[in-house]
């Protein structure tokens, strides 16, 4: 088909209503904080997928993303009546749900009424249909999918912009100079397609205002109609929100997801004066422009299916607190020194071989506190002047701290090996990405790699060089200014931070005489998502530099003494080891170099073999879940997977993460947890103005929300909030993945991360919050801070607190109110 029109009518708007008028460009900016963030592969994090929504109910946030996204936030019927006929979801599950649901809301009456609207659920349920833009308007008018065109226009033009292949500068501008030349809309038949762009404001907030004018979108349907249009790009537009938090951190800003959006409405122009004029579509628009108009709150999916939800999560609910009120195992016995404190990330796999080492000796008591050891740092690695953060994205990073090596020769040598190394790697880079260089590239290199590829297919040698613990170097901690960069920590700064330290893993008396700081890594190669294995929050980098800046501070005599003036004393036979947990292997490599430790040496030797014991443990408990072949030995299996680059499934990952505690290590010591639960150390009674619980409540908790509702959202509805066919994917520069060798950049995990080919490995709950903290010390921590307000109100988390006793007493339903939790 092909249609002319005269482009005359976006040029010559009246007085220039449309830009004089501000208010479309407000709730256009509105509409950017729907989007949830989206980091580069190299800092890849676990992000909540419905971060811009949670100032909504989850019932509100699950009918707005069917309508802007065609989204899935509830696991279909056929799921949920799996779970009723298997005995996961009891009656006593589905009556509790039908008590707590609000009124009038259309929920069935009765558990009978719920399980007869089950019968006869099999299969997919069918898709849900987003509200139409002006593209899929124009695609079912015209046969030609111009949805599926514009997407992949729009992401050609971003690939080539972020990824540095093309000058910097405005991205609108960038897009426009393409659309006024680029004549693939023209050969799928819309003809003038060119003229229409080239007339098109110049400035993207003037495109916003003249784009609303014209397509007659009203003033309460601008928010919603932009959101929309965001999410048929959410990978490009989630990687300029990223760039536009990292910008407000650094207290400035960025207008890259504004100007993206500004292009896509440019489409929608461009499409609706080249079309329009010539297809009468007129009618289905305006009922189009009046769901915009009407439907800004966001919808609501059904009753049963929320209802069902609550029902799924009520019945792990009620199982974990049987577990918990359960008696405990605690080790060691109470009253005797341990001979190791090991203090682990909260990270789900932490849980499993926390377990194995526990078992593995009753004179080892574990911890759990955050991986980067309340340290929010930059790390400038030897050999660069940039550093690279080491902390939750949620925090912006203070202190630089640059890495080092036992002697000023032996650091310059490392520094200028790496630099040598990078600039042959960059060169190499850009031969293999410019059309002229990367054939010959591959005739002039082949033969040089042969022994190489054959080696690595093997699984005799790694294709990267990247692995936990590969360091040798340690942080500098002397205050210094570098090439006009300060790094380094002040002597008040060690104590303020090594104070905090330990008081937010509730260890300030009863020290070991080994303290362990454990960070965790992963080994795994040829995976695009590596990143998120090493950690899911703290900016994809393994907790390594962390641990072993921490366990320095803390052996640190000027620091202890300091200490013991605030009342903490740490005893003179007490040592700071670091440590890192390779979570694909479970094996624990000490950085025994980071403190001197003579007196130690026998304290070490047996520390080593209870963590080798706990690895063999911890794998064999893994195993099943990773199907080695049959008759492959468990532990040289799972450690191949860290060498095989055809490997899908290195390990699981935070697969499976549904609960967080915050409490003594006794209140869940010898419970299996399966690998499931973030597990926080906090003792209430030692936190007198309860500043640990806020910081654990605004920090960790928030950060495991994120990863639960990532998983979640991946596993609920991957064509979304996921990135699809691992196998499949196209790496763009640094920056993310396509499926296949088209389309919008991919969020989320791949299915491979949440499916094991045969069922889903993630459990589809939203996270469940237990908090041994008075209540009253809570609602205060929550009437503080509006985004755990928005948690917890909103229905994003399901909150509980820990009797004395350690029972599960109390739900909170949100709005300050708590409720008893029945035996």
């Amino acid at each position: 088909m092909n249609v002319q029109a005269n482009p005359s009518d976006i040029a010559h708007l009246t007085d220039r209503q449309a830009s004089a008028d501000r208010d479309p460009v407000a709730a256009a900016r509105t509409a950017l904080r729907r989007i949830a963030p989206l980091w580069p592969l190299d800092r890849f994090v676990a992000v909540n997928p419905f971060l811009g929504l949670d100032g909504l109910a989850f019932g509100q946030a699950a009918g707005r993303m069917a309508q802007v996204a065609g989204a899935r936030m509830i696991m279909d019927r056929t799921f949920f009546a799996d779970a009723v006929k298997s005995g996961r979801i009891e009656d006593r599950d589905l009556a509790d749900a039908l008590v707590a649901a609000p009124p009038g809301n259309g929920y069935p009456t009765s558990v009978e009424a719920i399980k007869a609207a089950l019968i006869g659920h099999t299969g997919e349920s069918p898709a849900i249909r987003p509200i139409a833009t002006v593209a899929d308007i124009a695609a079912g008018a015209t046969g030609t999918d111009w949805s599926r065109i514009v997407v992949q226009q729009i992401s050609q033009c971003a690939a080539a912009h972020f990824g540095g292949t093309a000058p910097g500068g405005s991205f609108y501008a960038a897009w426009r100079e393409l659309a006024a030349t680029d004549m693939t809309a023209e050969i799928h038949g819309l003809a003038a397609a060119r003229r229409h762009a080239a007339h098109l404001s110049e400035d993207p907030e003037e495109m916003v205002c003249d784009a609303m004018v014209l397509l007659g979108i009203e003033p309460a349907g601008v928010e919603l109609y932009c959101h929309r249009l965001l999410m048929t790009v959410s990978g490009w537009a989630g990687y300029a929100r990223h760039l536009l938090w990292e910008a407000e951190l650094k207290g400035a800003d960025s207008d890259h997801l504004f100007e993206l959006l500004a292009a896509r409405l440019g489409w929608e122009v461009i499409l609706r004066g080249a079309l329009f004029a010539h297809v009468d579509v007129s009618a289905q628009w305006a009922g189009t422009r009046k769901i915009y108009a009407e439907e800004t709150s966001g919808g609501q999916p059904d009753a049963l299916d929320l209802l069902l939800l609550s029902a799924y999560e009520r019945a792990w609910q009620r199982r974990f607190a049987a577990a918990l009120g359960a008696p405990k195992v605690t080790a060691p016995a109470a009253g005797r020194r341990p001979a190791v404190q090991a203090a682990f990330c909260i990270d789900v796999r932490s849980e499993v071989f926390r377990r194995a080492i526990e078992s593995a000796s009753g004179d080892i008591e574990t911890i759990g506190f955050a991986g980067f050891f309340g340290l929010p740092i930059e790390h400038v690695p030897l050999g660069s002047e940039e550093g690279v953060p080491h902390c939750p994205v949620l925090l912006k990073p203070g202190t630089a701290i640059r890495e080092t090596a036992a002697s000023v020769r032996e650091s310059a040598a490392i520094a200028r090996s790496r630099q040598i190394r990078q600039g042959i790697a960059q060169a190499l880079g850009r031969l293999r990405r410019t059309a002229s260089g990367s054939f010959p590239f591959v005739e002039l290199a082949g033969l040089g790699f042969a022994a190489k590829l054959v080696t690595d297919g093997l699984g005799l040698t790694r294709p990267v060089a990247d692995t936990p613990a590969r360091r040798q170097t340690v942080p500098q901690l002397d205050p210094q200014v570098a090439h006009g960069r300060r790094t380094g920590i002040s002597a008040t700064e060690r104590v303020a931070m090594a104070e905090a330290i330990l008081k937010g893993m509730s260890l300030t008396k009863g020290f070991a005489r080994i303290v362990l700081l454990v960070g965790h890594g992963a080994s795994t190669v040829n995976n695009p998502h590596a990143r998120g294995l090493d950690c899911g929050a703290c900016g994809g980098q393994s907790g390594e530099v962390n641990a072993r800046l921490a366990a320095a501070l803390l052996n640190d005599r000027s620091v202890q003494n300091a200490l013991a003036a605030r009342g903490i004393h740490i005893p003179q036979d007490t040592v700071f080891i670091a440590g890192l947990h390779d979570t694909t292997t479970d094996a624990v490599t000490l950085f025994d170099g980071d403190a001197e430790a003579p007196d130690h040496r026998a304290d070490l030797a047996r520390l080593k073999d209870h963590l080798s014991t706990a690895g063999r443990v911890a794998r064999l408990e893994r195993a099943p879940a990773l199907k080695p072949a049959d008759g492959d030995d468990v532990h040289s299996s799972l450690q191949a997977r860290a060498r095989d680059w055809s490997q899908v499934r290195p390990e699981w990952g935070l697969a499976g993460c549904v609960a967080f505690v915050a409490a003594p290590r006794t209140r869940t010591a010898g419970i299996d947890l399966k690998g499931q639960v973030f597990l926080h150390s906090y003792d209430w009674q030692a936190d007198r103005e309860f500043k640990v619980l806020e910081l654990i409540m605004t920090a960790p908790m928030i950060v495991a929300s994120w990863i639960n509702l990532q998983y979640y959202g991946s596993s609920v509805d991957n064509r979304v909030f996921g990135s699809g066919n691992k196998t499949l994917h196209d790496v763009v520069g640094r920056i993310g993945v396509l499926e296949g060798n088209g389309g919008d950049l991919r969020v989320g995990l791949p299915m491979q991360s949440v499916h094991d080919g045969e069922r889903l490995v993630h459990d589809p709950m939203r996270l469940s919050v237990y908090l041994e903290a008075p209540q009253k010390a809570i609602d205060r921590v929550i009437a503080r801070h509006e985004t755990v307000l928005n948690l917890v109100d909103n229905g994003w988390i399901s909150l509980f607190s820990i009797d004395e006793n350690g029972r599960v007493a109390r739900r909170s339903p949100g709005k300050a109110r708590w409720e008893p939790v029945a035996p």
